[in-house]
């Protein structure tokens, strides 16, 4: 996948490039405590490569390397602590690299790859730590241009492509990104089984994050949301240290990580098992709209018309509960429905959650769909407790629905429909465990 990947980037070079790719550094959490990592997504895309502290570069017209990489080298006594690594050999063995030099190298041996270069791609602001290093290098490359008449005379950031790359997932990809959404599946309904009043957030996140690690995932493909009660007004929040109480719905957003590739799903369900008749109103609205937006997914259909039909499906809707009023019309074209629908109805899914994308055309047109393209759909309303002039009965609620969807050959394929979302399926599902 990852020697493909290389090959259609190469396709999209100018003659005479040489790309530069850093993996992205270690994050410190504190004085001596690192982050989890979580390599740098286009260069995994294109190496497969995972350790910190690597390079790649892509040489097409190189007579005998054209994919070389930097890596850290073997050494015992760092991997006691942080553990093994792949070494500048098995670089070559494993990843199909054409040459490996160990990472502290770099300085001595990219001069031979540039000879006869006239463009560098590189992506500034992806390693800090290397940023510097490459802008010295491209600056003496182009003071020799001077003297020599030959070199680089033009720096290219390679992002725009990747992101058009990225867009359409291949098979491989697709296999990942399944995988991702059956484990995400999985945590959501062991969370509808396991709620209760009186239970915490954070023990519904644990209990969550427990079944995708137990499931197979990396991890979590982000923080995830477990917000009761008024806090689902909150769209991102991750506090997740509130108790759940009884006659609230919990708002879960959470999704897996497998290998390397996310799962994005929210689901809205009742603490106790059984919606109120507020609740009820609400949601149903929301699922209602979720059915028909997503129906409007197909090749050829411009990939803004899901979000159009949010807007207008979700604007009636607040009308018809009271929280807006006025003519539909004239609340679209005043944005009055941001007070309760406040973004996009999705994002790309891939490496990762809110993907890369390249959805705009030339001339800033939206793009149409086409199969192989992975996006959310995740309608809402979130009605903010001390929100004046609305139904006091509503105050409080947020409902988000969320799957993630695979654009088809013929239409769509909904990658995470297993997990219930009609009222009758969710009560017997929570009632039944």
């Amino acid at each position: 996948m990852h020697k493909e990947n290389r090959e259609k980037f190469i396709e999209k070079m100018r003659s005479g490039g040489v790309a530069i790719f850093a993996n992205a550094p270690v994050a410190m959490r504190n004085h001596d405590t690192e982050h989890h990592y979580h390599p740098n997504p286009n260069f995994y895309y294109l190496t497969g490569f995972e350790e910190p502290d690597s390079i790649c570069v892509i040489a097409p017209d190189h007579p005998k390397h054209q994919f070389i990489l930097f890596v850290l080298p073997k050494d015992k006594n760092a991997e006691i602590w942080n553990g093994k690594r792949v070494g500048v050999k098995d670089a070559c063995a494993i990843y199909g690299a054409d040459k490996a030099y160990s990472i502290d190298k770099f300085d001595e041996k990219i001069g031979k790859f540039l000879e006869e270069a006239k463009s560098l791609y590189y992506n500034l602001g992806s390693n800090p730590n290397i940023d510097t290093k490459i802008l010295n290098l491209f600056k003496k490359e182009v003071n020799a241009r001077v003297r020599s008449g030959k070199g680089l005379h033009t720096l290219v950031d390679p992002s725009p492509f990747l992101s058009e790359m990225r867009l359409i997932k291949n098979e491989e990809e697709l296999q990942r990104i399944r995988k991702a959404a059956d484990i995400s599946v999985d945590g959501h309904i062991a969370a509808m089984t396991a709620v209760h009043p009186g239970m915490y957030e954070y023990e519904l996140e644990a209990f969550v994050d427990a079944t995708f690690r137990s499931s197979g995932a990396n991890g979590t493909a982000y923080p995830s949301i477990v917000a009761s009660g008024g806090n689902a007004t909150t769209l991102h929040y991750t506090s997740n240290d509130c108790e759940i109480k009884d006659d609230t719905l919990v708002l879960l957003d959470a999704g897996a990580e497998y290998q390397r590739y996310c799962g994005d799903i929210t689901r809205t369900f009742p603490a106790n098992g059984k919606f109120t008749k507020a609740q009820r109103e609400v949601y149903e609205l929301v699922l209602d709209a979720h059915y028909k937006i997503i129906d409007t997914i197909r090749p050829g259909v411009s990939i803004d018309e899901p979000h159009q039909k949010s807007i207008e499906l979700l604007t009636e809707g607040m009308l018809s509960l009271g929280l807006l009023k006025g003519k539909a019309e004239k609340i679209i074209e005043k944005y009055k429905y941001r007070q309760f629908y406040m973004y996009r109805i999705g994002h790309m899914l891939g490496l990762d959650v809110h993907d890369v994308n390249c959805v705009h055309d030339a001339e800033c047109e939206y793009k149409t769909f086409e199969p192989g393209m992975v996006i959310t759909i995740e309608p809402g309303l979130y009605i903010a407790e001390g929100t004046k002039k609305v139904p006091k009965e509503y105050l409080g609620i947020g409902v988000r629905i969320e799957d993630d969807i695979l654009v088809t050959e013929s239409g769509y394929e909904n990658l995470t429909e297993t997990v219930p979302k009609e009222i009758d399926a969710i009560e017997d599902l929570m009632n039944k465990s």
